[in-house]
């Protein structure tokens, strides 16, 4: 029984019309948001992806990525230096490899408290179709539009 099962598995990846990537940040373009702010974005549909969108955002020093709000769940590592995480309208400080997660619809922001030293984040979304709505202006756009500017 447990044969078959394997077979099947191994039949239908190889049926498959997706093939693994391998990303290289240091390789691919990034999107500047501002102030010295970008992000380089890695899994999507772009690659393949059906079920996650993830990249490497870079805060400079002093800097902030504006409050927003996401239409899916959202984790987010501390990859590189410290930050101040506000979720909810409440900061926490944050260090390397330090972890977020946060359901869909709640407002927050990652800032960067030092005035030297930058800061990066890998985030991962739920949904392909993810979507970023700005608290300041409401206005919502595609998060996959961004991976799909730099393709």
């Amino acid at each position: 029984m447990n044969q078959t099962v394997n077979d099947n598995r191994t039949k239908n990846s190889f049926e498959t019309k997706v093939k693994p990537a391998i990303l290289r940040p240091a390789e691919l373009p990034a999107v500047d948001r501002g102030k010295g702010n970008k992000t380089i974005p890695l899994v999507s549909g772009a690659v393949g992806s059906k079920q996650m969108l993830t990249g490497i955002t870079e805060i400079a020093p002093g800097q902030a990525i504006g409050l927003h709000t996401h239409n899916c769940e959202e984790s987010v590592i501390v990859i590189e230096g410290q930050a101040v995480a506000e979720l909810d309208g409440v900061d926490y400080p944050l260090d390397t490899f330090d972890t977020t997660w946060l359901p869909a619809d709640v407002p927050h922001r990652f800032k960067n408290p030092s005035q030297e030293k930058k800061f990066r984040i890998f985030w991962t979304y739920a949904s392909p179709d993810a979507t970023r709505t700005m608290a300041a202006t409401g206005e919502t756009h595609s998060i996959g539009s961004e991976h799909a500017k730099v393709r």
